[in-house]
């Protein structure tokens, strides 16, 4: 008879991470997470964690992120069929009061998108609606993993975008960019357009970003934990473009993309954890930007001038012109 296998899912109590060491008083420096997927996340602690003490997602977002000074998370919506849940976590936000007893006076704010029908595009529409709705996304051409043929795709990214310009939408994107020459109707709609657009988990060529920042004055690339890993050199090539151009240039947003993508250079600031931790969350985003400031001193002008801190202020800041937040 075998032995019982042991879970090698670190205790729940590692999920409560410490401050990060830059930012000892963090009441001085909020943490706005740009795109992370909340009940995706919460779903997942369930399952890792059967007997976890957080049985409801208020719970869980308030303890997590306690003392950390989460200020805003965008949270995304983009699975089918749509989650009639989002109703009721989106309206637990609508006063300050609600804020203040369900998140711990965390704001909270979602967009959405999902696999496309007209039922489903008929629901998102409603949705748009909703006073703490702040975008339609993530939305996008998927060339990787071609789930769907990509004349389908192409359709129903113009057929999306020509709704989110009708509704004044911002336009949060897919992580996976068009591997050819965008359609000439989608490039005709947004020829030199300045509508706020965040491009989520960059990880293409520096070249393609330079190309998007350009052409979109208001463009944002989404920078998460995935900066960290040495499997991708991508994005942190983009930061050292931008960099180079002086700390103006930094035209990015911070986000975790939760549950996926734990930093990690992470690690190093927790003890005696064993294994990996099971789930990323919106209070890990400093080590995103710690990274992120590593990279920038590399080639960036005025090397002092790039700090975790100063990172955090300037996503923060790209944020709140983003999605208004």
């Amino acid at each position: 008879m075998g032995k019982n296998k042991k879970s090698s899912v670190p205790p729940e109590e590692h999920m409560l991470l410490p401050a990060h060491p830059s930012r000892p008083d963090s009441s001085q420096l909020p943490i706005v997470d740009t795109h992370t997927h909340l009940v995706s996340t919460f779903s997942l602690y369930r399952s890792k964690y059967k007997t976890g003490k957080h049985e409801t997602i208020y719970d869980f977002v308030r303890e997590l992120y306690r003392d950390h000074n989460v200020e805003a998370i965008v949270d995304v919506w983009c699975e089918a069929p749509v989650q009639r849940v989002w109703k009721s976590i989106a309206d637990s936000a609508l006063t300050e009061q609600e804020r203040r007893d369900s998140w711990g006076g965390l704001q909270y704010y979602f967009v959405m998108a999902s696999q496309y029908t007209d039922a489903v595009e008929n629901e998102i529409i409603d949705a748009m609606a909703h006073p703490r709705c702040v975008g339609w996304g993530e939305i996008g051409l998927d060339y990787h993993y071609d789930n769907s043929p990509r004349d389908i795709q192409q359709a129903v990214f113009i057929r999306q975008l020509q709704h989110a310009v009708r509704l004044a939408s911002r336009l949060p994107s897919t992580h996976e960019k068009p591997r050819k020459t965008p359609s000439a109707s989608s490039k005709s709609m947004f020829q030199r357009s300045t509508r706020c657009i965040h491009i989520h988990c960059y990880t293409d060529s520096p070249e393609w970003a330079a190309r998007m920042l350009d052409h979109f004055p208001n463009l944002f690339i989404g920078i998460t934990g995935v900066i960290t890993y040495s499997t991708n050199l991508n994005t942190s090539a983009v930061i050292r473009q931008m960099s180079a151009q002086g700390p103006s240039a930094l035209r990015i947003v911070l986000e975790t993309d939760a549950p996926f993508m734990v930093p990690s250079n992470l690690y190093g600031a927790l003890t005696n954890v064993k294994g990996r931790l099971p789930f990323c969350h919106s209070a890990m985003v400093p080590w995103t930007a710690e990274f992120v400031a590593d990279v920038a001193r590399q080639t960036g002008a005025e090397p002092e001038r790039w700090t975790t801190e100063s990172v955090l202020r300037d996503a923060r800041e790209n944020a709140r012109r983003m999605y208004g937040v």
